[in-house]
């Protein structure tokens, strides 16, 4: 008999599977450049086409979600997942290997984006107390996902040499299989009655919402713009090997940020304070990577970034249940939309910036900066809305 427990559950790894899709491929960016001679700035591309077409489906999944289920859109989310790992794998081989690549990222950017919209309203919508901890929780799993695809995957290459990445694609993709036969079976709730949920219209009217919106896009900037190019950025601009740079950049930033948001999860920290002291942290985190020329500092430093950027996205859907209750599934879409709005613009901006500075990806982290400082503002400003009377 399967309870909501396997629902949260399911959705615990429903997050573990959008992990493998958003940095299993940053893995093999070095791979790419030198298998099907792809430059940087395709790469680039690759980022910013991955979260563009997520973009597209956060927009569009609201409506789509509620019309044909939230079952029925679980089980296509982890189908398209599946297809993307496979395209990976097979496309390049046999059409132009960036085409190949940009139909695997395509397909998986659907699937990506379907889990990051329905995730959240499905936990929030199961009998649970303590919404706030429990969506720390969930969204740490997120982190350990990607702990596990960058451990398992160096532990995979070192053993059977990444010439083999295809044959991983393959077993990446049983994870999605599992998970999406678990969707079969789970119960699965609403979190707000059809029809009863605020509409775009009146969501864009709140000042709160707006106000949300920019902290989730600079909570995925924050984010994105170091995790996406820690990899490439330990490897080329610390001089660290890759097993290093994955394992002591990449690794760490996850491992950190998953402990931050267990952490929120298990003593539920005030939120408000937190927050701010995480955007300040953050800053601290970024200026040492951009500014001091050690590997050490380096690597410390995307570590710490890791742990500054935790409590970020999970903090501000926390904030936005509380303070509009009434935002179902539009809600949920729009920060979704608006946290991968940061996820593309973080790490293009800082890949750009580095081509322009001759590839010193340190340069484009000075620059995306300007994300954690934007994020202490708005949350100083959201933590006066909440205590100004509305």
């Amino acid at each position: 008999m399967f309870t909501y427990k396997h629902t949260i559950f399911s959705c615990f790894i429903g997050y573990v599977v959008q992990a493998i899709i958003n940095n299993f491929a940053p893995l093999l960016f070095l791979t790419f450049q030198s298998s099907y001679n792809i430059p940087l700035s395709q790469i680039t591309m690759l980022i910013g086409f991955n979260f563009v077409v997520q973009l597209i489906v956060d927009t569009a999944s609201a409506g789509f979600a509620e019309r044909l289920g939230y079952r029925r859109s679980m089980l296509l989310a982890h189908g398209l997942s599946i297809a993307g790992f496979a395209a990976m794998a097979v496309l390049p081989e046999i059409l132009p290997p960036f085409v190949g690549l940009l139909i695997a990222v395509f397909l998986n950017a659907i699937g990506g984006g379907l889990l990051e919209v329905l995730v959240s309203p499905i936990v929030e919508a199961c009998p649970t107390d303590n919404k706030e901890r429990m969506m720390s929780i969930l969204h740490s799993f997120y982190c350990w996902g990607v702990v596990a695809v960058i451990v398992l995957s160096t532990l995979f290459f070192t053993v059977f040499g990444i010439e083999n990445w295809r044959i991983l694609a393959f077993i990446w993709a049983l994870v999605p299989l599992a998970d999406g036969i678990m969707f079969v079976f789970v119960p699965i709730n609403t979190p707000v009655p059809e029809g009863e949920g605020m509409s775009l219209k009146e969501l864009i009217k709140s000042g709160t919402f707006r106000i949300l919106f920019a902290m989730m896009l600079c909570a995925g900037a924050s984010e994105m713009a170091v995790s996406q190019w820690a990899s490439t950025l330990c490897e080329n601009a610390l001089g660290v090997s890759k097993t290093i740079g994955d394992l002591a950049g990449m690794a760490s930033f996850a491992a950190l940020m998953g402990t931050a948001r267990a952490l929120h999860g298990k003593f539920g920290l005030p939120l408000g304070k937190t927050m701010l002291a995480s955007a300040l942290l953050c800053v601290c985190a970024y200026l040492t990577i951009a500014l001091i020329p050690n590997a050490a500092a380096g690597l410390a430093g995307c570590a710490v970034c890791g742990f500054s950027v935790g409590i970020m996205w999970p903090g501000t859907f926390s904030k936005g249940a509380a303070a509009l209750p009434k935002g179902g599934t539009m809600m949920f879409a729009l920060f979704a939309l608006a946290g991968d709005l940061g996820c593309a613009s973080g790490p293009a901006l800082a890949g750009f910036a580095a081509d322009l500075s001759g590839g010193d990806l340190r340069r484009g982290v000075l620059l995306a900066v300007i994300f954690p400082v934007a994020m202490a503002v708005l949350s100083v400003i959201s933590s006066k809305n909440e205590k100004t009377p509305r």
